[in-house]
């Protein structure tokens, strides 16, 4: 790689230390930097606890590139960044800037599988500007989505795991690092963003806080606040045509994510409530309250509804109770740090055309599906079928526009597809380092239109090496989900187009299983499906069998309406969709034939 001029390659900077790193770099890029525009840097986010690093990057989906700046408050010898599958710190794609009290350097590198690190022998990373500032040491870079090199990581929709860390004491060489002998930190956030501007925002628009009321955050790395806010009771209906976050000064780097519930329209009183969401002795309503109106996390932008949209708020049949749910992440145990963070909810009483809504897709919450135990790889995959859509939604279909994955701890990746015709015809979402700790309203490329007859199909990918007994599906933390909560108008009554396997071919799987493992006694209408996961012998064998068993077995569809109650209709042991896939599993192909993976 070549940054200064033709001449000058990066591991020929030998410029002595005169007056610090930061006056070094100064000086290596003062001529190169008189002939550079500013570069706007749109999508920024704050990377460690007490934001002494500062992420800001800018996208080209022309030249398929990506720029980043850095901001370094205080830099003594370095400073890394990199990425990996899911944020750790071994077999990740780095790039550093270190010394070695003499001379500087910047470079491609990567870390093996004891988190060494080496120089990598393709530069992909290309050094722009290094400029010291009065509120820090700045570094902008660039390098490609995907460079076809095995040891980097490809940058694709989806989150992203970013790894960042300062070196405190020079190098004598790149290989005397060691990323698990240094203080390193992880973030996530979604670095490809839809190429498209902000609407304009009626003249009308009103607003509206839903805020966290001067919390105190607990001094422990994790927690989950919960707060209900009432409306007022004689709001009409009114449509919300944005919504953004309110981050307290100084709690940028703490506010994770946040979200907004709207509570069970049925529900004529919901306890005040302020406190732990986690607490034992918390009002049962809030259980009730699950409706999403708002999801923000660390990095995201505001939120725009599509132009002829709005999402209802207000008005007859609606809820008069929201629960606005913050996580806050402080891993330096930080104390006495107050908060009112929330969402600013922007919103008209001039209707548009269509209201908007929220339909769940994937798998029912039940203890049906489940996952075997030490899997390394394991798919649950939940059916939106023809019969279904074309019940429940009119003639000219829905215009999906966003939608927000979710999984519990287990899940590692999220896929919903649009099937017309038998075929694939487009992905709607798709996250392959999906993470439970980051969940977002994710704005479409593109509005995609759903048909009468269309199949969704959505399959979520788990790992369970780490746990001992099978994960069942259900609401707890340790259970698993499988959803995508896809936006989209004009809003019609089909709430829930989800499935699970046929509790009969269940039965009969567990009845083989145990046979097969010497127990002739079968229990299997003595207990729950629990238990019954819980008692089999778990073997490669019975993983493979389960496996098999999902993705041949009728299922039981969920085609619900608005009032929770089935469509008319026969939803028991439906077929499973014959799909032809066609749709590339490898989104940028390579010279000579190769993939690039992430």
């Amino acid at each position: 790689m070549r940054i200064f001029s033709k001449d000058v390659r990066l591991q020929d900077i030998t410029i002595m230390y005169f007056t610090g790193l930061a006056a070094l770099m100064v000086i290596l890029v003062a001529s190169y930097q008189a002939s550079l525009p500013p570069l706007p840097m749109p999508f920024r986010m704050p990377l460690d606890p007490l934001g002494n690093l500062q992420l800001a990057w800018n996208i080209s989906y022309a030249t398929q590139e990506i720029y980043i700046q850095l901001r370094v408050a205080e830099l003594r010898h370095g400073v890394v960044l990199g990425m990996s599958d899911r944020g750790e710190l071994t077999n990740a794609d780095l790039v550093v800037l270190w010394d070695n009290g003499t001379r500087s350097y910047f470079g491609d590198a990567w870390s093996d599988s004891k988190g060494h690190v080496s120089l990598d022998s393709h530069q992909d990373y290309e050094l722009i500007e290094a400029k010291q500032k009065a509120d820090g040491f700045y570094l902008l870079f660039k390098r490609p989505f995907s460079t076809c090199d095995p040891r980097d990581y490809v940058i694709e929709e989806g989150t992203v795991h970013i790894i960042y860390g300062l070196l405190d004491q020079p190098l004598a060489s790149l290989g005397d690092l060691n990323l698990s002998r240094i203080h390193m930190g992880v973030q996530r956030v979604l670095m490809l963003r839809p190429d498209m501007p902000s609407p304009t925002l009626p003249p009308d628009v009103k607003t509206m806080d839903v805020l966290a009321p001067n919390v105190i955050i607990p001094n422990q790395e994790t927690t989950y606040w919960c707060f209900i806010q009432k409306l007022p009771d004689d709001m009409p209906k009114n449509h919300i045509v944005m919504y953004e976050s309110v981050i307290t000064p100084g709690n940028e780097a703490i506010v994770h994510h946040i979200e907004v519930f709207e509570c069970a329209p049925d529900l004529r009183e919901v306890p005040q409530y302020s406190g732990s969401c986690d607490d034992k002795m918390k009002p049962k309503k809030l259980n009730f309250c699950r409706h999403v109106l708002a999801a923000w996390a660390m990095g995201a932008e505001a939120f725009y509804y599509p132009p002829d949209a709005g999402l209802a708020i207000g008005g007859p049949g609606s809820s008069r109770f929201l629960r606005l749910e913050v996580h806050y992440h402080n891993p330096l145990l930080i104390a006495g740090r107050h908060d009112s963070s929330g969402i600013r909810l922007h919103y008209t009483p001039n209707l548009r055309r269509y209201d908007a809504g929220i339909m769940e897709l994937g798998l029912v919450y039940t203890p049906v599906m489940a996952i075997p135990p030490k899997q390394h790889t394991f798919y649950l995959t939940g059916y939106c079928t023809s019969k279904c859509t074309r019940t429940a939604l009119p003639p000219g279909g829905i215009y999906v526009f966003a939608s927000q994955l979710h999984t519990h701890l287990a899940g590692r990746g999220v896929r919903t597809v649009l099937v017309r015709g038998g075929k694939e015809l487009e992905v709607v979402q798709e996250d392959q380092h999906f993470s439970t700790d980051y969940q977002t309203i994710r704005v479409l490329k593109k509005m995609i239109n759903i048909l009468p007859s269309d199949v969704l199909i959505t399959k979520c990918t788990y790992n369970t090496e780490d746990r001992s007994k099978p994960t069942v599906g259900g609401f707890g933390i340790m259970e698993e989900m499988c959803v995508n909560y896809i936006h989209y108008y004009p809003r019609t009554q089909l709430e829930l187009c989800k499935s699970h396997v046929d509790p009969g071919y269940l039965q009969k799987y567990f009845s083989f299983i145990n046979r097969f493992h010497g127990n002739d006694q079968c229990v299997c209408g003595d207990f729950g499906v629990t238990d019954q996961y819980a008692q089999l012998h778990w073997d490669d064998f019975a993983g493979e069998v389960l496996d098999s068993l999902y993705n041949t077995a009728p299922i039981s569809m969920h085609c619900n309406q608005s009032t929770a109650r089935l469509f008319p209709g026969e939803w028991e042991k439906q077929p499973l969709p014959e799909v032809t896939t066609i749709l590339p599993k490898h989104r940028y192909p390579c010279e000579g034939g190769a993939e690039s993976y992430s």
